[in-house]
This record gives C-alpha cells, sequence and structure tokens, in this order.
C-alpha cells in the first residue's frame, strides 16, 4: 500500500506546486559512486531492483543493489511517484495525470492516466486505484495489463471532488472517502456494481487508508480511524478530542497499522512525537512515545511487520507493534527539522522487503540500511537533493 501524502486542509493550485519546486536545492554536484547516470533516461539493460527518486527538475532511476543512478529523466514541476503495482512500472503524478515510468527499463513512456490533481494511488487486491482530487474520478486497473497503452480501466466518480481516495477489495467492493472542497467526513462502501451498501459519515478529515491482516482496511481520521472488517465499519476514538491520524503503514500479513498522531488542530506544522498502533482485531489504539518527532514520510513496515520510523534524530526506530514499545534505535543520517512547506525534500524512510532506503537530502545522500541490525548496507551521493523514493518489488 502506499505511504500517503499529509492534507493541510486547504487546496493546492498546480502553479503553486510548480513554484515551490522551484525552490529547491539545485543539481550541483558529480554523480554517486557508480559513475555518471545516462543522460538520455534509458538504459542498456533491465535495472536491478530499481529504486526511483525526484528531484528538483527530474527523476532519477537507481539500481537497488548498487545504489548507482542509472538514468537521469528530465521532467519539470512537482511531481510525486508509487509503484504501479506490478514489480516494474511507476507512476509518477505530473500536472497533468499520473504518467508511466518503466523502471526497469529506466524509461519514462508517454502512457499517461489523464487526472485533474492526481493524488492518492493505491495497490490492494490485484488492483491498483488512483483518485483524482480535481474531478472525485476513481480509476482502477489490473496492473499486470501494463504495458503498451493504457490498459483496461473502471472508473467511478463521487458526488464531490475532494482530496480522497478509494480501495477495491478482493470481491469487488469498493471503499471511498466522502467529502467536499470544504471538508471530508467518512467512508462509503460500495458492492460491485457501485450501488452503496454501507458507510460512516464518522470520520473528520479522513485521510490515508492501510490494509492489514485479514483484509482489514483503515482509514485515518482527525479523532480516531475507520476499520472496515469482514463486512462492517466501525470507529476507533483516540485518546485526545482531536487525534488526528492521517498517514499510515500496513502490512497485509500484520494485524497491526502505524500511523502518525497529532493534537494540535491549530498548529502551522506540528511535530508530534508520538506514534499511534492500531489493533485492527481488538479494535485497540496504543501511543508510542519515540523521544523524537518525525515526519508523514518516516513511516514504514519491516519484513516481520515491525514498525519503523525515520525520527528527526537521524535514527530509525524500531516499534514492536505487539507491545508498542520501541525495541530498537539505529542512528543513520544526522539530525534534521521538517520544512514548512510539505512540498520541500526532507529525509524519507522507503522499506523494501529486507531492506530500508532512507534519503538525507541535506547531504544529497541515499543509505540502504538493514533493518533488523541497523547496518549500512551500501551508501551513496546523489547529485541532486532526492525528494520523493519508491521502488518496485525487488527479485
Amino acid at each position: 500500500m502506499v505511504q500517503v501524502s499529509p492534507w493541510t486542509g486547504r487546496r493546492r493550485s498546480l502553479a503553486a506546486l510548480s513554484t515551490l519546486a522551484a525552490l529547491g536545492l539545485a543539481a550541483t554536484a558529480c554523480g554517486g559512486a557508480g559513475g555518471a547516470p545516462e543522460p538520455s533516461g534509458s538504459a542498456a539493460a533491465e535495472v536491478t531492483d530499481a529504486l526511483v527518486a525526484t528531484y528538483d527538475g527530474g527523476v532519477y532511476v537507481i539500481d537497488g543493489e548498487s545504489l548507482d543512478v542509472v538514468a537521469d529523466i528530465p521532467l519539470k514541476g512537482f511531481n510525486r511517484l508509487n509503484p504501479a503495482g506490478d514489480g516494474r512500472h511507476v507512476l509518477v503524478s505530473t500536472s497533468t495525470g499520473f504518467r508511466v515510468l518503466d523502471a526497469r527499463a529506466a524509461r519514462l513512456t508517454d502512457v499517461e492516466f489523464a487526472a485533474s490533481e492526481p493524488g492518492h494511488v493505491v495497490r490492494h487486491a490485484g488492483k491498483t486505484v488512483l483518485f483524482a482530487d480535481g474531478t472525485g474520478e476513481v480509476t482502477v486497473f489490473d496492473p499486470d495489463d501494463l504495458g503498451d497503452g493504457l490498459p483496461p480501466t473502471e472508473t467511478y466518480t463521487t458526488e464531490h471532488a475532494h482530496h480522497g481516495v478509494a480501495v477495491v477489495l478482493g470481491n469487488g467492493e469498493m471503499a471511498v472517502t466522502r467529502g467536499d472542497e470544504e471538508q471530508r467526513t467518512g467512508v462509503r462502501i460500495l458492492d460491485a456494481d457501485r450501488r452503496e451498501i454501507g458507510g460512516s459519515g464518522q470520520c473528520p478529515g479522513v485521510h490515508g487508508e492501510a490494509a492489514a491482516a485479514g483484509g482489514a482496511l483503515l482509514f485515518g481520521c482527525e479523532d480516531g480511524v475507520l476499520v472496515y472488517s469482514d463486512g462492517e465499519l466501525s470507529k476507533i476514538d483516540s485518546p485526545d478530542d482531536y487525534g488526528r491520524i492521517g498517514n499510515q503503514a500496513g502490512h497485509e500479513e500484520s494485524p497491526y497499522v502505524l500511523g502518525d498522531y497529532k493534537t494540535d488542530p491549530d498548529a502551522e506544522l506540528e511535530r508530534p512525537e508520538r506514534v499511534s498502533v492500531i489493533d485492527t482485531r481488538s479494535r485497540d489504539l496504543r501511543l508510542v512515545d519515540l523521544g523524537t518527532s518525525y515526519s508523514f514520510r518516516s513511516l514504514g513496515r519491516g519484513p516481520g511487520g515491525e514498525g519503523l520510523v525515520l525520527g528527526t534524530d537521524g535514527a530509525l526506530h524500531v516499534v514492536d507493534p505487539e507491545s508498542a514499545e520501541v525495541t530498537d534505535s539505529f542512528p543513520v543520517i544526522g539530525e534534521w527539522t521538517e520544512p514548512l512547506e510539505w512540498q520541500q525534500p526532507r529525509p524519507t524512510l522507503f522499506v523494501r522487503a529486507g531492506t530500508a532506503y532512507v534519503t538525507d537530502p541535506g547531504e544529497r545522500r541515499l543509505y540502504a540500511v538493514d533493518p533488523e541490525s541497523g547496518d549500512v548496507r551500501a551508501q551513496t551521493r546523489l547529485p541532486a537533493a532526492p525528494n520523493e523514493i519508491t521502488g518496485v518489488a525487488a527479485g
């Protein structure tokens, strides 16, 4: 599942995003230890366990083992990244839609799912679901059909455009947020024919989603979470009147979901030091004190379902979800401060199989870390400061 973006409560125009992107750090240095990248954005052979990272002015395709930059693909504007779900392609959210990047071939294709204000991308139960914030249009496709041209799609449009998210379940049902440009209030459940069969309006500020074991789905609220499991939607309240959980990291073999946790509705940028752990079976929500703050790009899950949080102290903190305790902390980078604007680069965590990838945009570095021992398996210095990072399935 995709690790989701924050929502500031006000809509950003594409022009504003482009302006903010232009303020990012400029590329001034040479390539990493693996040699210069292909300037054309193409590679002679398939990239091993490809990683993809954005920077101000383009996209890097990186070999996941050596961390060599294989291709440098120019691309203007503020761009976002999500795996497409087929182990080969990455969807690049641009100003006009979701563009398909063949990560293994290190090539940005001309294939694009047109979308007004492209937002969340969710992969679940063999389907990839795109949400266009500008129209409320939901696009569903089988990622294995990606290749030449656009794959067959199903579309559904919400009643009002909003910053939303949708998930398709294995039985064909769809869970989709409801709201409008002013507020988001809850989740609707649609059957395979897209008729409403359930829902809840008890989720103010609904944002983000995560999947857990047993097919459970979780959606964040400003006062807790909604869990959809075994055909029922239930609310789990936060211990605070305002206890916002807006970004989550799930693991489809674990019943626990790791979430952020914020308690100040008036903060320009709250820097929380606690994370939430939700048991989707018992409907129990517990808080874990990290002793350091983190950002919305700090959450991940290890190969055994352990929670991983990249703190502003520069360490990778390991959370046992069953005990809701921090069990290890491994120093990786130096201390850092989260920028006020969410589009600006900040250290980011991306976890794939048994490797945690950590970026340090201030130093233009990328690290591959063993989340069990904290050992740094590989590192490199990138030509420009990385912003977002993702990758295709290893192997």
